[in-house]
């Protein structure tokens, strides 16, 4: 599949930019919606109509990054970024003679519980409670709230995306000044708390994927197949870099250090277990289903380089 017009909206991010490139580079032709650097800007009703008139593939990025700190005016931004842009797209949806055929719209796998008892599951997926779970499902329900005839939706439930440029940098920067144990605190204790990831390869792969499966629809679990725990974590980064010891960190620590770089520390306490049960049901093979295989791709550590 060639040649295909494909519409990215918030395709300023790491994600947006990277999928921006794989998809051109794979001959498609791609138009940008956003707030800056775009093709065409929020707020213009008639030109994101044009661009979506005919598109074989809409996917909905926008919104805020959740890497800051949760005062009243970013969680504010955090839900009206999300809210208002899907809003503005379902609108053109709607209207459009000849709408894309799919819609995906970015989610989150945070929609879930923190769950340190068994994986969540695309079927079987406990929502759970919070700031970040509300952000997710007011989220899917403002996509789902513009359905129409022969738009296919997909919500795209994405674990932690890792790439280079990703949230794996500020894990490799720990390792690096000495700080590559586990980080201790929340609800689990011992730094078992589940770290559900994907490499963002496979989110492109899943995509291309789910476009081609007439079949699927709704929430999709995106994230590999082997989530790891913190402490599995943090000694594959430490094991990567060719670290042989990193000191732990501490709540309290973690509440001191996610202040100073204006992040939250639920980024690393919340226990994330989720699994891709519907695409690995659906026939889809990662590429990239291992950690440690995964982090050596995107730092160009090959494992005869590996000094641990």
């Amino acid at each position: 599949m060639t040649d295909r017009r494909i519409v990215i909206a918030g395709a300023h991010g790491f994600i947006g930019r990277y999928l921006v490139d794989r998809f051109r580079r794979d001959g498609d032709s791609v138009t940008t919606i956003g707030r800056r650097g775009a093709d065409v800007s929020w707020g213009d009703p008639e030109a994101i109509a044009g661009a979506l008139d005919g598109a074989d593939v809409l996917i909905n990025l926008a919104g805020k990054s959740v890497n800051c700190r949760y005062t009243e005016k970013n969680k504010a931004t955090i839900f009206s970024s999300r809210l208002l842009t899907t809003a503005e797209l379902g609108v053109a949806v709607q209207a459009v003679q000849h709408p894309p055929a799919v819609w995906m719209n970015a989610s989150t796998a945070t929609i879930y519980r923190h769950a340190d008892d068994h994986p969540q599951t695309d079927e079987s997926g406990e929502s759970g409670s919070g700031f970040s779970v509300n952000v997710a499902a007011a989220w899917e329900r403002e996509f789902f709230a513009h359905p129409r005839d022969g738009v296919r939706q997909i919500a795209l439930r994405m674990a932690i995306v890792l790439g280079d440029g990703s949230a794996l940098t500020p894990l490799l920067m720990l390792a690096r000044f000495g700080f590559g144990g586990p980080q201790l605190g929340g609800k689990t204790r011992g730094g078992r708390q589940r770290f559900s990831w994907v490499h963002i390869d496979d989110v492109y792969r899943a995509i291309r994927f789910l476009e081609s499966e007439a079949s699927i629809e709704g929430p999709v679990n995106v994230t590999s197949p082997n989530p790891v725990d913190n402490r599995e974590l943090m000694s594959t980064v430490r094991r990567v870099l060719g670290i042989r010891f990193g000191l732990p960190l501490f709540e309290w620590m973690l509440e001191l250090g996610a202040f100073a770089i204006r992040t939250e520390t639920e980024l690393l306490l919340k226990s994330r277990w989720v699994v891709p049960s519907r695409l690995l049901a659906a026939g889809f093979r990662f590429e990239h289903p291992g950690l440690e295989e995964a982090l050596r791709d995107i730092t160009g550590h090959p494992a005869n380089e590996s000094g641990g």
